[in-house]
């Protein structure tokens, strides 16, 4: 019996041993993936190019954003290096990480899931760096109450918003802080011209509103009219055609040439409609285009 407690032990060690190998390896990957983005950051300031696409890199981001943001900060100056991000899951991916770890900026993120915000909270990165962790679905009754809730009013370097569903209408209320970046969500498939959104729903979810999920957000043009109106430019998009960029008016020097939503439309790059069941399908854009104009969109003027 002792001997079996015995290699039981034994074998609980080894698993112990090679679990923390593999903590090891993650973060080591981890530094070397943020060494590469800081050299690309480099790279790319002292080349100078204009272009948002030019400049994208990806670290910590979905696509390119952790690029076309170190760009826009080369030119925009910030006051207070702090930033609000909601709709990040368990931070993994997300516009604010890089800018985080590499920039020690500080920031609020938000997500409707606990055990995602848990995850966080659990992560080194959150005793490593001024971070807050708030399990929220945000709604645009609630949003300036949780700014302001956690201390953030006023000035600060950047709004990133991506919550699948209710982005424009989140953006219209905002009013806590002032920011001197916007990111918002786009859905490209509304095309570069209409300026259309869902219609507000405080519980909103992209899975449950239609079953294709291509069915959120708001168009482009939507968005650039309501930046206008905030006081903001768009300055472009992401080359994979989902994310929408806007430097404060006051703040945008020349160098960064404010654009419309035609000339800053990018399409949509990549596949994420699904089937009835759930399964990925690979829709065309005129099947896509089907699907939405059979589903109810408000109208924004521009």
């Amino acid at each position: 019996m002792k001997s079996l407690i015995q290699r039981w032990n034994d074998r609980l060690a080894q698993l112990e041993s090679c679990a923390q190998g593999i903590v090891r390896l993650l973060r080591t990957g981890l530094r070397m993936q943020e060494a590469l983005g800081r050299i690309e950051a480099r790279q790319l300031a002292a080349l100078g190019a204009s272009e948002l696409s030019a400049n994208e890199f990806q670290v910590h981001s979905q696509w390119g954003e952790d690029g076309i943001l170190q760009h826009l900060l080369r030119h925009v100056p910030v006051a207070r290096k702090v930033f609000v991000e909601f709709g990040v899951e368990d931070y993994t991916e997300a516009n604010t990480r890089f800018l985080l770890t590499h920039d020690n900026w500080s920031g609020l993120i938000l997500d409707g899931s606990g055990d995602n915000m848990r995850a966080v909270m659990r992560d080194p990165i959150y005793w490593r760096h001024n971070l807050k962790a708030v399990p929220a679905f945000v709604t645009r009754e609630n949003i300036n109450g949780l700014l302001r809730e956690n201390g953030l009013t006023g000035e600060i370097g950047l709004l990133s918003i991506d919550v699948d569903g209710n982005d424009y209408w989140i953006w219209e209320t905002i009013d806590a802080v002032n920011p001197a970046l916007v990111v918002v969500e786009y859905n490209a498939r509304f095309g570069p011209e209409r300026a259309v959104t869902v219609p507000y729903d405080p519980t909103f979810v992209r899975a449950k509103a239609h079953h294709s999920m291509i069915y959120y957000g708001a168009s482009l043009a939507a968005l650039v009219a309501l930046g206008r109106r905030k006081g903001y430019d768009f300055v472009g998009a992401n080359s994979a055609g989902n994310n929408a960029f806007f430097v404060r008016r006051d703040l945008r020097p020349a160098t960064l040439p404010a654009c419309s939503a035609a000339e800053g439309y990018m399409p949509c790059q990549f596949r994420e409609s699904r089937d009835e069941s759930g399964r990925l399908v690979f829709l065309s854009a005129a099947e896509e285009a089907a699907i939405l104009s059979q589903l109810p969109l408000a109208e924004i003027p521009q």
